[in-house]
């Protein structure tokens, strides 16, 4: 089986043909044909090349997938007693890749761009950017919405003067209450003449009593 070690990203990756391996994240668009220089070791069954450093003439070609955010990795620091605590997250960004061939000796890629993978991609950009434009028209639109209130109050500014002409012939109906008040005022001095008459007829039946 023929396998090679490549190195990408700082890293040394072992792969074979057919193999998927996520790598450090590289240039490229889904259906993309990705090629790797680096060569360190090329094995072919119990043949084994290695390169000082690299070897020359081979080379490792494959199909770009995609790139996507591995899962969220926790960094912790703590120190007990000190009030000292901190956490934070971090998301490592990986490039997937289908290797397709292993070449030596100088051997040109026969790998092809995969034309359906790219039209999905494509399809998707367009869906995302359509739903931009939609939500970028809607953002658009809520100014112009805010503007209606506005528009209202300009036209009850414009009403308010006449509202206030009108207060000089309002005044008349204002004045009635003020009558409606002087029977009460009667009837508080009825109240207050009833307890003075009391002790004057209490005074003539003392009298009386005395004679």
């Amino acid at each position: 089986m023929t396998f090679a070690v490549i190195k990408t990203g700082g890293k040394q990756y072992k792969v074979a043909a057919n193999d998927v391996v996520k790598i450090e994240k590289i240039a490229g668009e889904p259906g993309d044909v990705v090629t790797f220089d680096q060569v360190l070791m090329v094995g072919d069954g119990d043949s084994v090349t290695v390169g000082a450093p690299l070897v020359e003439g081979a080379l490792v070609a494959g199909q770009f997938i995609a790139t996507e955010k591995e899962r969220t990795v926790i960094i912790l620091k703590k120190e007990r007693r000190q009030h000292y605590d901190r956490r934070n997250g971090h998301r490592q960004r990986l490039s997937t890749v289908r290797i397709t061939e292993i070449l030596t000796g100088g051997a040109k890629p026969t790998t092809k761009v995969d034309e359906i993978a790219k039209a999905r991609y494509e399809k998707k950009l367009a869906a995302n950017g359509a739903a931009a434009t939609v939500t970028e028209a809607a953002a658009d639109a809520k100014p112009a919405a805010a503007k209606k209130p506005a528009a209202k109050k300009a036209a009850k500014a414009e009403a308010a003067p006449a509202a206030d002409e009108a207060p000089a012939a309002e005044a008349k109906p204002k004045k009635a209450p003020a009558k409606k008040a002087a029977p009460k005022a009667e009837t508080t001095e009825a109240a207050a003449e009833k307890p003075a008459k009391k002790p004057a007829a209490k005074k003539a039946a003392k009298a009386d009593d005395k004679e």
